[in-house]
This record gives C-alpha cells, structure tokens and sequence, in this order.
C-alpha cells in the first residue's frame, strides 16, 4: 500500500498516483504562474534565482542543464549570466508557455535525455519536492554532470524563529491558496504549500545529495527564511 502524507490541507498524493497529479496541475497553473510567483514572493524570487545562478560559480559559455524549467525563468537567469542552458520539464503545459528561447526538452528527471559528463552544471527551481524519487533524481543529475561540475538547489523553507516562521506560515498556508484561487487554481495552490511535506530535513536532503555524487555542499537561507538555496560538486 502506498505512503500517503496527512497535512493540515488533506492527504498529498500517495507515490504512485503524484506524477500523474503534479503534471495535470502544473499544466492548469501554467498560463499564470510566473505572475504568481511574483505577486506572491513580491519579486523576491527573481533575486534567489540570480543568487542561485551566481553561487554556482562558473565561466560564461557553461552548458547548464534547468531540471523542472518550467516557464523559463531560472534559463532566463542563467543566460543573462552568458551560460548556455538547456531547460528540461515533463509538464507540456508549462513548457508551451515558456518565455524563453533556451532549448527545451520534455522529459523525466530520473531518466535524462544526456550522455554522461555532458553539462557543467545542473539548476533545479522549487521543484525538489514535486519530484517522486528524489533520491534517483539526484545520481542522474551527477550522471549528466562532468567530474568538479556544479549543481544549485533552490527550494521552500520554513524560518527558524518562532515570530517569523508565524507570519511565513500565515502567507504560505492562508494567503497563498486564497490569492491562487482567484487568479488561478486553488487546487493547485493549497497543494504548493502543503507539499513542503515531501522535503526531508535539511542534513537529511544534504546526506542524501552527497550520497548521490556530490561534496563541499553549501546550504543557506533566502528571504528571511523562505527559501533554501543548496550548492555543490560533483565528486
């Protein structure tokens, strides 16, 4: 019987059905996403990207491989830098609305259209949770990447303090799916939320990137505690 995660918005899909409901709603939110997560982040977003982007540290020209691209907002970060990026994604729906002229693929992140060795650094945005073998998902990135290459990990967190993890939770759970529902989906934006639950803890996710391939890790907070922003090497 399959796992399913309790959260104060309801059960989260279960392994072996949240594939199938993570593309059919991004494919849904996809028209209005990046206007949301401006509105909702009040911008804050484009700067982790960059911060993101900078962290890796590479020469311009790199081939960097954007798992879970999306509408092309971290290929745009990328580009801006003079790096060459490839964006990859399985939701049809938010690659048809991207607003980039990076190549793009449709694929599967635990089974990447590349040969080995082939990109000098691979970005993820926001999208480690969404992902059903994160684990698997993370030795295929080091398969992609050539030996020193580097990876860059921007996800969701929760602040330390009590006064600020108060008024997070207050935004993310209460006004996220309000505002989401009249401009987009509320489905879609309870579940955004409710899915940090799928994120293991944070020596728990570093553990488990090292394992997959990766060294001198790096973790920091963003936005006061918002977000999290995970670099490393591949070994």
């Amino acid at each position: 019987m399959a796992h399913v995660i309790e959260t104060a918005a309801g059960p989260l899909p279960a392994d072996d059905e949240k594939a199938r409901v993570v593309e059919e709603m991004f494919d849904r939110i996809a028209p209005r996403y990046d206007l949301l997560n401006r509105m909702l982040t009040f911008r804050m977003d484009v700067g982790w990207r960059r911060h993101a982007v900078g962290a890796l540290g590479l020469e311009p020209g790199a081939r960097v491989v954007d798992l879970a691209c999306g509408t092309g907002d971290l290929c745009r970060t990328l580009q801006a830098a003079g790096h060459e990026p490839i964006g990859v994604d399985f939701s049809a729906g938010m690659l048809g609305a991207a607003n980039t002229d990076a190549p793009l693929v449709r694929a599967d992140a635990i089974h990447l259209p590349f040969p080995d060795g082939a990109a000098d650094a691979v970005t993820c945005g926001f999208a480690l949770r969404n992902f059903v073998e994160l684990s698997t998902v993370l030795v295929e990135c080091a398969r992609v990447l050539r030996p020193q290459g580097r990876i860059a990990l921007l996800d969701v967190a929760e602040p330390s303090s009590a006064p600020a993890r108060a008024v997070h939770n207050l935004w993310f759970r209460r006004v996220v799916p309000l505002v989401g529902g009249l401009l987009s989906d509320r489905r879609a934006y309870s579940y955004l939320p409710a899915s940090t639950a799928y994120l293991p803890p944070r020596l728990e996710l570093l553990e488990m990137i090292g394992a997959a391939g990766f060294e001198d890790l790096s973790h920091c907070t963003l936005g006061g505690g918002a977000a999290q922003l995970i670099t490393g090497t591949r070994t």
